[in-house]
C-alpha cells in the first residue's frame, strides 16, 4: 500500500502546488489515485489555510474527494493536536462530525491520544495510530488496550538527520515490537522520506508519500504535484523491493 498524504499542515507559504482547499485536495487526490495511490491522508483545512477537526469543513473535504475517488479508497484525516487545541475540545469535535472519514490518525504521544481514539472507534471510525520516534508514543501504545483494535501503526521518523534516518527506523521499529499484530505502515518527512520509503520496501512495509512529507522528488528537484510524487514513490518502493528479493 501506498498512501497518499495529501497536504499535512503545510500552508500557502510551501507554494501554491500545496492543495488547501476542498476542491483543490479533491483535485489532487484524483491525480494522485490515477498515479497509484490507494489511500489517502488529509488535513482538512479553514479558508485562511489552518487545520481543523471542524464538521463542516471536513464534510466538505470528504465531500469533494468522494466525488472524484472511487469508493473503493479509503480517506482519511488527522486528529492532530495543533488543529484543535485540548483533548476534550477533539473528542468534542469528533462526536460532532456530520460525515465521517474511513480512518483517522492519532498521534499517541499526544495528551488524550486514548479518549480520542476512543470517540473514532465508538463512531465506526478506524483508527491509525501514530507513533513517531523521539517519543513515548511506542511505549504507550504497547501498553495500550486500545492497540488491538487500530486499524494500523503509522511509524514516523522524524529524526532531523537524513544519514541517520534508516537507523532510527529500524530503532523505532524495535521499540513498537509486535505492534499489536497491526500492519505498520513506515515513513519519514522532509530528507527523510525517501531513505526511509526505500526501507520500507525493502522490509515489505506499507508506506506513505505526499506533499505532506516532502516537496522533493527523489533527485532533489521540486515536486510538480502529489502525483508525481506517487509516481516516484511507488517506483522507488517496487525497486528496493525487487532489490531485497
Amino acid at each position: 500500500m501506498v498512501q497518499l498524504c495529501v497536504n499535512g499542515a503545510r500552508t500557502s507559504a510551501d507554494g501554491a502546488v500545496v492543495p488547501l482547499s476542498p476542491e483543490a485536495v479533491a483535485d489532487s487526490v484524483a491525480e494522485a489515485v490515477a498515479a497509484g495511490a490507494t489511500d489517502v491522508h488529509v488535513h482538512p483545512k479553514t479558508p485562511c489555510g489552518r487545520d481543523t477537526l471542524s464538521p463542516r469543513v471536513l464534510a466538505a473535504t470528504l465531500e469533494a474527494i468522494r466525488a472524484r475517488v472511487p469508493a473503493s479508497v479509503p480517506v482519511g484525516v488527522t486528529t492532530g493536536a495543533w488543529a484543535e487545541p485540548g483533548p476534550a475540545a477533539r473528542v468534542a469535535r469528533i462526536r460532532s462530525w456530520t460525515a465521517l472519514p474511513d480512518h483517522a490518525s492519532v498521534n499517541w504521544h499526544e495528551p488524550g491520544a486514548e479518549e480520542v481514539a476512543a470517540a473514532l472507534i465508538e463512531r465506526g471510525v478506524a483508527v491509525e495510530a501514530g507513533i513517531w520516534s523521539g517519543t513515548e508514543g511506542a511505549a504507550l501504545f504497547r501498553r495500550s488496550p486500545l492497540g488491538p483494535r487500530v486499524l494500523r501503526v503509522l511509524a514516523e521518523v522524524t529524526d532531523p538527520d537524513p544519514a541517520a534516518a534508516r537507523d532510527s527506523a529500524h530503532a523505532l521499529l524495535a521499540r513498537l515490537g509486535m505492534a499489536h499484530g497491526r500492519p505498520v505502515l513506515l515513513h519519514g518527512e522532509e530528507g527523510r522520506a525517501w531513505p526511509v520509503l526505500r526501507l520500507a520496501g525493502r522490509l515489505g512495509l506499507a508506506t506513505r508519500i505526499g506533499l505532506e512529507d516532502t516537496l522533493r522528488l527523489p533527485d532533489g528537484g521540486r515536486a510538480a504535484s502529489n502525483a508525481e510524487l506517487v509516481t516516484a514513490g511507488t517506483r522507488e518502493w517496487a525497486a528496493a523491493r525487487r532489490g531485497h528479493d
